[in-house]
């Protein structure tokens, strides 16, 4: 057994368990070259956790549907229905809420629809791997895999974990997800130096990579977001940046409320230097505001942008922001200079 979760994992203390050799790494992680036995792996997989990245960013359905209402001009929509209300035209609120709800609930649908395809899609993709246990080669869940694993790779696996290899024949590996580089790389057991970046460690195999050709025995020493994929992809993870589109409506937006409160305000004044009663003056003003409120345009922006995703659906591309349809439909094709 373990003696601590930290202990597997980070078999130096610098990390480099590819300077290490192999024998020694066998040892470290309290493994074998005939494999883990079952109850072990379950006593690993409780500690360490399955062997998948953990996403921190939040799809729920309440924070996808309060994000369509972070537009300016749906703000803007939503203070002209409230003044709308305070001056007495119910059914001006009225019609300009029930624009605002249509226009985000169709955004919500769509953003909700492909969200939840991409996760049907996600867990149709079962990933399975060989994998040496109880002194017998099964094949096994990709995310049961604990450090300490004997995994068994041939051409077209994709890598299930980051570790070192005990034995190859002909063995190419692509790794252009980590390292950009097309050409595949060339593995093969052995050390390499400690501080050789990931292109330069000839001995492992990184999670997300893929096999060129051959085949080959790795012992897995990192699974899960201890791997260098869940590295890169724990750095950009944050917010999505914003759309040029979505920079203009934004800044639209903003366009919009400072002619609003300008006109509102020169209006109210002027009212009163022309001695007109207080209260009439300032509703007068607010009812102005309203009726500069463009109530349509959000509404027109999510159908035609949800018109665009459909279309994209029916080509086999499933569009989980509708933003992007505006920024897919600036590309320039390329043309060959003469």
């Amino acid at each position: 057994m373990l003696s601590a979760p930290a202990s597997i994992g980070i078999v130096s203390p610098q990390g480099a368990y590819w300077s290490i050799e192999s024998s020694e790494l066998l040892q470290r992680l309290q493994a074998s070259a005939t494999g883990l036995a079952s109850a072990e792996v379950e006593a690993r997989l409780a500690k360490i956790g399955r062997n998948s990245p953990t996403s921190q960013i939040s799809s729920s359905a309440l924070s996808l549907f309060g994000r369509q209402f972070r537009s300016p001009l749906v703000l803007i929509l939503i203070f002209a229905a409230v003044v709308s209300a305070f001056v007495g035209d119910g059914q001006e609120a009225a019609i300009i809420g029930v624009i605002v709800l249509a226009s985000c609930a169709l955004s919500f649908t769509q953003e909700y629809g492909a969200s939840r395809a991409t996760q049907a899609l996600k867990q149709r993709i079962s990933r399975k791997a060989a994998v040496l246990r109880d002194n017998a080669e099964r094949s096994v869940d990709a995310e049961g895999i604990v450090p300490g694993d004997i995994v068994r790779l041939s051409a077209g696996n994709l890598i299930p974990a980051d570790g070192v290899l005990l034995e190859t024949c002909d063995f190419n590996v692509s790794e252009a997800v980590l390292t950009g580089e097309t050409f595949p790389a060339v593995k093969a057991p052995g050390r390499s130096a400690p501080d050789a970046p990931i292109a330069q460690r000839s001995n492992a195999v990184f999670t997300g990579t893929s096999v060129r050709s051959g085949t080959a025995t790795m012992l897995a020493v990192n699974t899960g977001s201890r791997t260098e994929f869940a590295s890169i992809a724990a750095a950009l993870e944050r917010n999505i940046p914003e759309t040029e589109f979505a920079k203009g409506i934004r800044r639209f937006g903003y366009l919009m409320t400072e002619i609003m409160l300008a006109i509102v305000i020169i209006v109210f004044f002027a009212n009163l230097l022309l001695q007109r009663p207080l209260i009439e003056s300032l509703l007068f003003s607010l009812a102005l505001a309203v009726g500069l409120t463009p109530e349509l345009l959000p509404a027109i922006i999510s159908v035609t942008l949800a018109k665009g995703a459909r279309a994209m659906a029916a080509n086999g591309v499933i569009v989980r922001r509708l933003d992007a349809i505006e920024n897919l439909g600036s590309i320039a094709p390329t043309r060959p200079e003469p």
